[in-house]
């Protein structure tokens, strides 16, 4: 399935009454007519991200020259829920491996980290409705198929799915600088890896969540990692651990 835009006022507002997965929505900057507050409202709803921009910029990514000031992106690929990825892990006979992603907005590193999740077993990929990339048509591109077997649920509160990965009897790990060596860490068992963003890492509230924080030892000059290779190099930690 390819990525989609939906142009127009009344078409926008129909196709999120009609529960379309919408992933942000454009609209003309200074524009705030009823239509136009209708459509906010129905963002504000479904939590869908609402940025104003210029008409040049809506004209660019029109494909009918007729927005009316406002354009909704459309998934490209369905989200899952975590009974899913409870289910598959279980279908496996495995324990439960998730991987949370807290406010990752670059669709290379998404791809990337969908991927890596698909190698190393992970039964799905956890992200947050909001400041986060969706499920673009460059995400699925970079994931090299791998969103056609690997799940990717979208929750409002990542804080509050920790809570509920606990009730459950998943462990949630970290990765940040300042935590154990994750080689002296037990990984094993029911798991969640929670990465953080390009810029910031995770962030601190939903690090004080995560029951274990892991350090990725490293000898270079700089102090940090992309975060698909820190979540590649993570996951395939835990991959070590289960196998050994």
């Amino acid at each position: 399935m390819n990525e989609s835009i939906v142009e127009g006022r009344n078409p926008v507002i129909e196709s999120f009454r009609a529960g379309k997965e919408i992933e942000k929505v454009l609209i003309l900057d200074g524009c705030h007519d009823g239509p136009v507050m209708t459509v906010k409202r129905e963002a504000s709803k479904k939590h869908v991200p609402v940025k104003y921009v210029e008409k040049e910029v809506l004209d660019r990514i029109s494909s009918t020259g007729h927005h009316q000031g406002v354009i909704a992106y459309i998934a490209a690929y369905e989200y899952s829920d975590m009974e899913d990825m409870f289910e598959k892990a279980k279908e496996k006979g495995e324990d439960p491996f998730f991987i949370m992603l807290e406010h990752i907005e670059d669709p290379h590193n998404l791809g990337a980290i969908i991927r890596t999740a698909n190698m190393a077993g992970a039964h799905g990929v956890i992200i947050p409705k909001d400041r986060a990339c969706g499920l673009t048509s460059t995400v699925a591109r970079t994931s090299a198929g791998a969103l056609n077997y690997t799940g990717v649920a979208k929750v409002t509160n990542l804080s509050r799915t920790i809570d509920d990965l606990k009730k459950r009897g998943v462990w949630t790990v970290c990765a940040d600088m300042d935590g154990e060596v994750m080689y002296d860490l037990n990984l094993k068992g029911p798991i969640c890896l929670v990465i953080g963003n390009e810029g910031e890492g995770v962030g601190r509230l939903l690090k004080e969540k995560c029951d274990m924080i892991a350090k990725i030892p490293t000898s270079g000059d700089i102090d940090s990692l992309n975060a698909s290779v820190a979540a590649g190099v993570m996951a395939f930690e835990i991959v070590r651990q289960r196998i050994r």
